[in-house]
C-alpha cells in the first residue's frame, strides 16, 4: 500500500484553545497550513486570535476567531456550537489554553489554587465532554490532544498547583481515551517543555540558562516543534495510539536524578 500524506488535513476542522498568542497560536497556524480550518478560541486576547485568523484567511484558510471564559459551561458549549455552526463539524480539539504563575505553598491562598486547577485543568473537562458530545453525533471519531507540561512529573519551586492540574490533565488524557475509545476519539498528551516567546530571555534569564545547560539538545523548543506533536498524534499515523504522552522538551525529561 503506498503512503499517504499523513499530515494532510484538507476538510478536517480544529479547535485550539488559547490560540491568541504563544504556543496555542502555533499550533492553530501549524494546522491551518496543513489544509484544516481552524477555530481559535481566545478569552482575553481577542486582537492575538483575531489577527492570526485573518491572516490565516488571507492564505485561503478557513478560521474563525471564538471568545469563550472555559471556566462557564455554557461558554464552552456555545464555543462548540460555534464552531459546527461556522465550519460544520468538529474534528480535532487542542486543549491547550491555561496559566502558569508562580507562588510558594505556604503561602499559596485557597482562591489561587483554585484558580490555576480551573485555568488548567477544569476547563479541559468542559472542552473534552462538549466536544466529545458533537463527534460523537457525527459518529466519525476524533482526536483530543491535551497540552499538558513536563513539569506534570519534574515540577519546579513554586509550581505545586501548576505541576498538580498538569498532573490531573495526564490522568485526564488516559480516562478519557479508555471511555471515548469506543466512539472512535484518541485522547492524547503532549508534554512541553521550555518554549521560546518573545521576552522570555529578558523576563527569566536564568531559568533560561539553566534549561539550555540542563537539556541536551542545548536548547528550548519552539511553538512550532510542540504543534507538529499535536498534528503527530491528530494523523492517521497515530491511530493506535490513545492514553499517551509525548514530552517535548529537548531531553530534559531523560537526564538521570541523580
Amino acid at each position: 500500500m503506498p503512503i499517504a500524506n499523513p499530515f494532510d488535513f484538507d476538510g478536517k476542522v480544529a479547535l485550539v484553545t488559547g490560540a491568541g498568542r504563544g504556543i496555542g497560536m502555533g499550533i492553530a497556524r501549524r494546522f491551518a497550513q496543513a489544509g484544516a480550518s481552524v477555530a481559535l478560541h481566545y478569552h482575553t486576547s481577542k486582537n492575538g486570535a483575531e489577527q492570526a485568523a485573518g491572516e490565516i484567511r488571507e492564505q485561503g484558510g478557513g478560521a474563525r476567531a471564538i471568545p469563550a471564559d472555559l471556566n462557564d459551561p455554557r461558554q464552552v458549549q456555545a464555543m462548540v456550537e460555534e464552531v459546527r455552526s461556522q465550519f460544520g463539524r468538529l474534528d480535532i480539539l487542542i486543549n491547550n489554553a491555561g496559566q502558569y504563575v508562580s507562588g510558594d505553598l505556604i503561602d499559596l491562598s485557597i482562591d489561587e489554587w483554585d484558580r490555576i486547577l480551573q485555568a488548567n485543568l477544569r476547563s479541559a473537562f468542559l472542552c473534552t465532554q462538549a466536544a466529545a458530545k458533537l463527534m460523537i453525533a457525527q459518529s466519525t471519531g476524533g482526536a483530543i490532544i491535551n497540552i499538558a507540561s513536563v513539569e506534570a512529573s519534574f515540577p519546579l519551586l513554586g509550581h505545586s498547583h501548576y505541576a498538580a492540574g498538569k498532573a490531573g490533565l495526564l490522568s485526564l488524557t488516559r480516562s478519557s481515551a479508555l471511555e471515548l475509545a469506543a466512539h472512535r476519539i484518541r485522547v492524547n498528551a503532549v508534554s512541553p517543555g521550555l518554549i521560546e516567546r518573545d521576552g522570555l530571555e529578558a523576563d527569566w534569564p536564568e531559568g533560561v540558562r539553566a534549561w539550555e545547560q540542563a537539556a541536551p539538545l542545548k536548547r528550548l523548543g519552539t511553538a512550532q516543534e510542540v504543534a507538529d506533536a499535536c498534528l503527530f498524534f491528530a494523523s492517521p499515523n497515530a491511530g493506535w495510539i490513545t492514553g499517551a504522552a509525548l514530552n517535548v522538551d529537548g531531553g530534559v525529561s531523560a537526564r538521570p536524578a541523580f
